[in-house]
Order: structure tokens, then C-alpha cells, then sequence
């Protein structure tokens, strides 16, 4: 069927009414034009904006203020380009969000005038050391979707206050600061999906202090996100420091490297919050924050894959680890952990890049209280004095793991009361120039615990 000219054309027109190009207001996209002025001129007209394939120069922040120009999106179809070459953000969505998720702390003016700002289908690079890509202050429903941000300090820069936040389908590349910070921010419900997040290198997703809830972190490939010069960064950072995060999933992801940087980690967990409700109620100063899930993940090549301190509520299952250089998993001075169901191996497949068989491995808990280390496999732990150390602590169930062809003990237990260990494999079946000749299960200076039935090579000894 033909549609008449007419037709096609009044459609054409219309869209671009709609759309708002940035055309319009004088931009030139050419790379060598200075399109600051005019870029911020079509954001200030509100309306749809759409930036035409190009390369756009700014010198200075495109300040999007939501209560002035109402709904505002930034779209592209991949083809267009940001360069920011002055300081701070390319893009700043400002709103006037005070309140929570909850529909009664919404201001009207907000669904008038202000949700959901987008940016989809725009690549983002800055010249400058302090350029940034996308900043978010106050605003509710930010929502960014096939967005490339690389060359900036920070790629997405969370601040203040934000609620309902969604991030998918992002490219945040080689930055000099971190992929994805939450920057003391008030942020609850914050969904990142389907993201590489890769070589940033202050950390790919970083929370430090503020008040964060409810971050869903799912399907991303997140690696490299440490400088190999810089201070240590993790490709996942909770830091509750000065304020707090908690009640978070991760879930899907594989996150690795690099063992290059001094202690990198893949995931870094400090759950030593503050809380002044909780200061006066309890009269302590600290807050162990937590209730997260790590599950299903594939962890690799950093010098710890996962650190967890000062935290409560963390459940870490059906993961699979290898080539934690200083060791795959250390808990410290935490509670209600549960580690249940994950492979750590030392696999002869990636015996490459260079490493030489340079990493340890191996599992430590430091003073944990209820506690469960149940149904993992353990092997290939290598130069530590055990494959799985437990140092202080109580009410512990440590049972149905194999821990298997490993230097030293299989299993020390040091200092801890009123536990179970049971039913665990502990073998070492090398051959015997390699096998290690320490007792399988050691337990020093412990009392008030049940040591069952285990499957031991190499015998038990108490002290």
C-alpha cells in the first residue's frame, strides 16, 4: 500500500516538532563548534530532545532544571556524541524530590513537571580531568538506557537525594574516577541491569555514606575497576562509613580483575554505619548494616573476591570463585553470614595471563557469630596454614562442605565456642611429594562444641 507524500510528510514534521532537535536551537554537532549555548537554549524550551548524529563540544554543564522545563529526555539513536571539556557533569537533572517512594511523599508538581528524566542512546567523553558524564540530584525516575560514558571522571554521579532509579543497558568505560557513585546520596530502589560496567578506575558501582535501600544489581559485566597505581578500589564497593547502605542484591554478574592493583577487591562490604536513632535507643555508635545477597556470580583475579566487615545479614550462595590472590572470601567481626552452596577452586585451565599459580585462595572468618558455612566445595587453596580459617567466634555451623587437596589444614578452628562442625570432607589426595602433611581438622583453645562425624585424610588433633 502507498501512503501519499502528504501524509509522510506532515508525520515527519510532527515528530520533529515533537522532538525538539538540538538542530533547531543552533547546535552544529560538527566537533569543532562550541554547541554549550545551544544545547542548553533546546533544553530550557523543554520538550523531547534529540540529538542527531554528530559530535557535540561543551564547555560547561547542561544544567537540566526540572521545575523549569518540565519532562525532559535526552535521546539518540548511538550515533551522537558528547564531548564535555570543561569540569563537572555533562548533564545535570536537578528536581525538587524531598520526600520517599511512597506516593503520599510525592508532591503533585513532581508527576506535573518533573518524573522520570531519561537519557537513552548518547555516548558521553570528556577532555577534562574533572569532567563527568550524567549527574542526578533530587530528581525521581531518572531512567538511563543504552548510555556510553568513557574518558570522564565519574560516568553517573548520584548526589543528595534521589528515589526509583533505573540504570540498563550502559556502557561505562575506562573513566578515571567510578562507573556508578552513590555519593552520600539518599537514594532508595536503584535497579542496574545489563550493564558493562569495565576499567573505571575508582571502582565500577561505589557507595559511600548517605542512606541507600534497595539496590538491585543484576546481569552486568564488572571488571577492571581498580587504577593499578591508585588507592585500593573495589569492582563493587558498600560503604556504609558515616552513614549507611543496605538491603541489596547481586545477583548474575561476573565481576573480575584485577590482581595487579593493590588490594583490589571484587566486592568490599564495610557495614560500620551510623545511625543517631540507634545511637540513643542502644547507645551504640557503629551500626553493622547489610541484609544483602550475592548469588549466582562468577568472581575472579582480584587479591580478595569477596570482603565483607562490621555487616549482618549476608547470604553469599551458588557462586563460583577462583584466583583470589590474597584469598577468595575473609569475614570480619560480622554476623548472621550464610555461605552455602559456592565452588572456590584452583582450575588448571587458568593457569595464564602471566600468573604462575600466584594466588593463595582460601577462606577466612575472624570473630563471626551465627554464622553458617554449609555445602561449598573448596579446593586448590595453596601457601596458607589452612584452607578454611575460623578465628573466634561463636555458634557456628560449619558442615556438608568438601575441602579438598589443599597446603596445610582443611579446616582450623581457633578460639571458638558453642559451635557445630560436622559431616565435612576434609581430604587431601595430591600426590605425595605435594600432599600436605598437617592434621585435616586442627581446633585450638575451643570449647562448648560439637565435632561430628568427618571424612579426614590426614586425621584431626585438639589442643
Amino acid at each position: 500500500m502507498k501512503i501519499p507524500l502528504h501524509l509522510l510528510l506532515t508525520c515527519a514534521l510532527s515528530i520533529s516538532a515533537y522532538a525538539g532537535s538540538v538542530m533547531d536551537s543552533g547546535a552544529k554537532g560538527d566537533g569543532t563548534t562550541d554547541d554549550t549555548a545551544a544545547i542548553q537554549q533546546a533544553i530550557d524550551a523543554g520538550g523531547s530532545i534529540v540529538l542527531p548524529k554528530g559530535t557535540y563540544r561543551l564547555t560547561q554543564t547542561i544544567t537540566v532544571d526540572l521545575q523549569k522545563t518540565g519532562f525532559a529526555a535526552l535521546t539518540a539513536d548511538g550515533t551522537a556524541r558528547i564531548v564535555m571539556e570543561g569540569a563537572g557533569p555533562a548533564f545535570h537533572f536537578i528536581g525538587t524530590h524531598e520526600g520517599t517512594a511512597a506516593p503520599e511523599s510525592v508532591k503533585p508538581t513532581l508527576w506535573e513537571k518533573e518524573r522520570t528524566p531519561m537519557v537513552e542512546g548518547l555516548e558521553i567523553t570528556g577532555t577534562h580531568p574533572e569532567a563527568d558524564g550524567i549527574e542526578a540530584t533530587g530528581t525521581m525516575q531518572l531512567t538511563l538506557s543504552r548510555v556510553s560514558v568513557r574518558d570522564c571522571r565519574h560516568a553517573v554521579h548520584l548526589t543528595t537525594r534521589n528515589r526509583n532509579i533505573l540504570i540498563a543497558d550502559c556502557h561505562f568505560y575506562h573513566n578515571t574516577g567510578i562507573g556508578i557513585f552513590y555519593d552520600n546520596v539518599n537514594l532508595h530502589q536503584s535497579n542496574i541491569i545489563g550493564c558493562h560496567i569495565s576499567y573505571n578506575g575508582g571502582g565500577g558501582i561505589v557507595s559511600h555514606g548517605g542512606n541507600v535501600r534497595n539496590v538491585h544489581i543484576g546481569t552486568c559485566d564488572i571488571e577492571g575497576n581498580h587504577a593499578i597505581d591508585g588507592p585500593p578500589a573495589a569492582n563493587i564497593l558498600l560503604d556504609s562509613t558515616g552513614g549507611s547502605i543496605g538491603e541489596v542484591a547481586i545477583t548474575g554478574c561476573t565481576i573480575q580483575h584485577t590482581h595487579k592493583a593493590a588490594d583490589s577487591a571484587n566486592i568490599r562490604i564495610l557495614g560500620g554505619g551510623t545511625d543517631e536513632a540507634l545511637e540513643k535507643r542502644t547507645g551504640e555508635k557503629t551500626t553493622r548494616e547489610g541484609n544483602v545477597t550475592i548469588t549466582g556470580n562468577v568472581f575472579s583475579d582480584v587479591q580478595v573476591n569477596v570482603e565483607i566487615h562490621d555487616s549482618r545479614g549476608i547470604t553469599i550462595s551458588g557462586n563460583t570463585f577462583w584466583e583470589g590472590f590474597q584469598r577468595d572470601l575473609v569475614v570480619d567481626n560480622s554476623t548472621h553470614i550464610v555461605v552455602t552452596g559456592n565452588n572456590f577452586d584452583r582450575s588448571p585451565r587458568y593457569a595464564v595471563n602471566g600468573t604462575k599459580n600466584e594466588e593463595n585462595n582460601g577462606i577466612l572468618f575472624t570473630n563471626c557469630t551465627d554464622t553458617s558455612l554449609t555445602g561449598n566445595v573448596i579446593a586448590g587453596v595453596w601457601r596458607q596454614q589452612a584452607a578454611v580459617e575460623f578465628k573466634g567466634g561463636s555458634r557456628l555451623h560449619i558442615a556438608h562442605n568438601s575441602i579438598l587437596d589443599s597446603d596445610g589444614n582443611a579446616l582450623r578452628i581457633e578460639g571458638v565456642t558453642q559451635s557445630l562442625i560436622s559431616d565435612n570432607i576434609l581430604r587431601d589426595d595430591r600426590p605425595t611429594e605435594t600432599r600436605s602433611q598437617a592434621p585435616s581438622l586442627l581446633i585450638l583453645n575451643c570449647n562448648d562444641n560439637l565435632i561430628g562425624s568427618n571424612l579426614l585424610s590426614n586425621g584431626k588433633k585438639i589442643e
